[in-house]
């Protein structure tokens, strides 16, 4: 009885110590965990620029900059990226954190968002492999003068 007095005790305090998460990055790491999607680090590329994505949701162009930026770091990650997994985490953690405010129209607004940025994700997925291969034989076929102006002029 004791122990199990000690036990109950000690998850208590461990309850008083957590940290109610209460910004979107906290809350969106937290329901990913609990949805089963923590291991998932494709999805932390995404959550790194998405402050970025939703600032440029009204310039068409900014925002498949920003998707093309995203989509160059997740060609390196090795794995599935089931991109509706980060849809799902996303709008818990919305829900979550405007609960009295949120309805059917911001549920059809992130909804918006959301496809439109999968689409542009969806479009890359695959192509930077064949756009590196071909990147690194044009690089390799060049002289070294040539290679020296490529550098000043780009950089």
């Amino acid at each position: 009885a004791e122990t199990a007095r000690a036990s109950g005790e000690a998850q208590n305090k461990n309850i008083n110590n957590m940290k109610v998460p209460t910004t979107f990055n906290e809350m969106f790491m937290f329901n990913g965990a609990v949805m089963g999607f923590g291991q998932s680090a494709w999805m932390n590329v995404i959550l790194d620029q998405f402050d970025d994505i939703v600032m440029n949701v009204a310039n068409t162009y900014r925002l498949q900059e920003e998707c093309d930026v995203c989509s160059l770091v997740m060609a390196k990650y090795r794995g599935t990226i089931n991109l509706g997994e980060f849809k799902a985490v996303m709008l818990a953690s919305l829900r979550s954190l405007v609960p009295k405010d949120w309805d059917g129209n911001h549920e059809v607004a992130w909804g918006w968002l959301w496809e439109n940025v999968e689409r542009m994700l969806k479009n890359l997925m695959g192509k930077l492999q064949i756009q590196e291969k071909a990147v690194e034989r044009l690089i390799m076929s060049l002289t070294e003068d040539s290679a020296n102006y490529l550098r000043r002029e780009v950089f």
